[in-house]
């Protein structure tokens, strides 16, 4: 909570999105507001109840994306939703889906307001979707007013009241043109994208007609329409009428440290962002150049990129082959202001974060080098092994890299020798680790961690001296209450401060090889079926194993059975082992 409040006094008034996230990152609930730091101050300075009381119960941190309009942050808010699906805006949503507006795929196409299941599947043509549902109706209405589309929902015999008064072409009667229905397809589509001008043209003529013709009321009507488009459907600064792919990038500077930000823009919509922080060791230049080459190596290159005029854009446009542009003025000027206000943002929120953070991480993994004697520390591999009764037995293999756990190296071993105990079990995953990583030529750690004590160093060391390996192998020394007290090696034993960031950094990491291995090991387990359960119990060969079977046919009869039962079919050993198996294996 310390941390929610001090982001809080570093929130701005401006509009935009914001994401709240519960105690393991994940995202569950996105919201918008016309002022960021009043709204998500209400979170936290009083009292709620029911499912809003339920969301702030979970709430362990956030983060929060600023736009330049309330309306930008609509719906920037509706694409965050359709990305997360976070939990609390089903719930808060009462089971009903957000309303489209689509145009029907008939013959003679209607303009209605549409929930569908799944959008993918709806063979109309959907914009959307709109989180305000009156403004959704609203602008349906206006449409249809304007343009005369089929308004019943099966055709008629005769023409109806909307075809005397010009909002229906009489498609149940009359020879429609399919030129003219296109016509307005288009620019109806063309409309609801943004582009306003064919229609408010549209109205302005029928205005100034009803007021010629000393139509006041309708002329006032019309007039009410423009007033509506100016107001509630302004055009969208975020919102470039187009389906080019672009991504637009920018950075802010402070303290040494430097903060990028990209915008992903689809559709002509933002639909995501991404954001690094990092300190800035080189030239800002050549740090902009890397940042967006490297960024480019493991992400979609989009058909256009849009920079400040500090990124050498030739280079740029070269080196990840698509066209990069320094807008000077216009949407996408305002686009990359935008970029820069949310890098400024959150570097200027996180920095005390980030020092703090690079304290207990790089900088714990300073001073374990030190105290390892190893000089340029940067990768550790954590192993841990788990097994039920010597069966389903697995290892997790976790990698940090400068204090960081680095998950896309993470790796799982599914034990393939019959031995029951850790010693061989370790022996088992670092000759499999290491021999890949030999003949492979991947990167070798700087240190390897093993979960376990000298037994397990041992095993690790004799691997790896039969590979020709010199890498540092430690141990972690657990007291009774299975709490680390100590690193230990073959030859020496490390004592370590509990109240420093060394020790916080290899309770992480052995929380983390633990936490990644056991996960691993309960998704094994859960995928074995009866036949697999009763392999695995001593006594057990294939004849009463399909006896079993054939009398039991699932876990759940099986494990509903008592001793006594079992000892109808097995002997009383092998009924013993089987129930307790069983007892075992229902425990998660």
């Amino acid at each position: 909570m310390d941390k929610i409040k001090e982001k809080l006094k570093l929130l701005t008034t401006e509009p935009g999105c914001y994401l709240m996230k519960n105690e393991v990152g994940k995202i569950i609930y996105v919201g918008k507001a016309k002022n960021l730091k009043r709204r998500v101050s209400s979170y936290f300075n009083r009292e709620h109840t029911g499912k809003t009381k339920a969301l702030v119960e979970n709430i362990k941190d956030f983060e929060y994306i600023v736009t330049s309009t309330e309306v930008e942050s609509l719906l920037l808010e509706i694409n965050l939703i359709k990305k997360y699906s976070p939990k609390y805006n089903i719930l808060l949503k009462d089971n009903k889906s957000y309303p489209y507006i689509e145009i029907t795929n008939e013959k003679y196409p209607r303009l209605i307001i549409s929930r569908p299941r799944k959008v993918n599947k709806c063979k109309g043509k959907l914009f959307g979707p709109y989180p305000n549902a009156y403004a959704a109706r609203k602008t349906v209405q206006l449409l249809n007013r304007i343009y005369p589309f089929r308004k019943c929902h099966t055709m008629d015999k005769s023409v109806c009241l909307y075809y005397h008064i010009g909002e229906c072409l009489g498609y149940c009667q009359k020879n429609i043109d399919n030129n003219e229905v296109k016509k307005m397809i288009n620019e109806v589509t063309s409309f609801l994208k943004g582009n306003y001008d064919e229609v408010r043209k549209k109205i302005e003529k029928l205005m100034f007609d009803s007021s010629s013709n000393l139509n006041f009321e309708r002329a006032i009507e019309y007039k009410e329409m423009l007033e509506y488009i100016d107001k509630v459907l302004e055009k969208q600064k975020i919102s470039l009428n187009d389906n080019v792919t672009r991504d637009v990038i920018n950075y802010y500077v402070k303290n040494d440290y430097i903060s990028f930000q990209v915008l992903h823009l689809r559709d002509g919509k933002i639909n995501m962002r991404d954001k690094e922080v990092f300190p800035l060791i080189d030239e800002i230049e050549d740090t902009l150049s890397y940042f967006v080459t490297s960024f480019y190596d493991n992400n979609e290159v989009p058909k256009e990129i849009i920079v400040s005029d500090k990124f050498d854009s030739e280079l740029l446009s070269n080196a990840i082959n698509t066209k990069v542009i320094i807008p000077r003025r216009g949407i996408k000027k305002k686009l990359v202001d935008m970029a820069y206000e949310n890098a400024k943002i959150v570097l200027d929120e996180k920095f005390e974060l980030i020092i703090r953070d690079d304290k207990r991480t790089f900088g714990a993994n300073e001073k374990l080098a030190e105290l390892l004697k190893i000089p340029n520390l940067k990768r550790i591999e954590a192993f841990d092994n788990a097994h039920l009764f010597g069966t389903y037995t697995v290892s997790g293999m976790v990698v940090f890299t400068n204090g960081k756990p680095d998950k896309k190296e993470y790796r799982k071993y599914k034990i393939n020798s019959g031995s029951k105990d850790d010693y061989h079990t370790m022996q088992e995953v670092i000759y499999r680790r290491y021999y890949r990583v030999l003949y492979d030529k991947l990167e070798k750690p700087d240190l390897i961690i093993v979960d376990g004590g000298i037994i397990q160093v041992n095993a690790a060391k004799e691997v790896l001296n039969n590979l020709y390996l010199d890498i540092p192998v430690l141990g972690l020394k657990k007291n009774d209450k299975h709490t680390t007290t100590a690193l230990i090696s073959q030859d020496k034993e490390y004592e370590i401060d509990k109240t420093s960031d060394v020790f916080h950094l290899l309770t992480r990491i052995q929380d983390e090889v633990h936490r990644y291995t056991i996960n691993y090991h309960k998704s094994i387990r859960s995928k074995g079926t009866l036949s697999s359960i009763l392999d695995n119990v001593p006594g057990i060969g294939e004849k009463r194993k399909k006896e079993l079977l054939k009398k039991y046919k699932t876990i759940t009869k099986l494990k509903s059975l008592t001793i006594e039962e079992l000892e109808n079919d097995l002997p009383s050993k092998v009924a013993i082992d089987l129930y307790n198996f069983l007892k075992e294996y229902k425990k998660d």
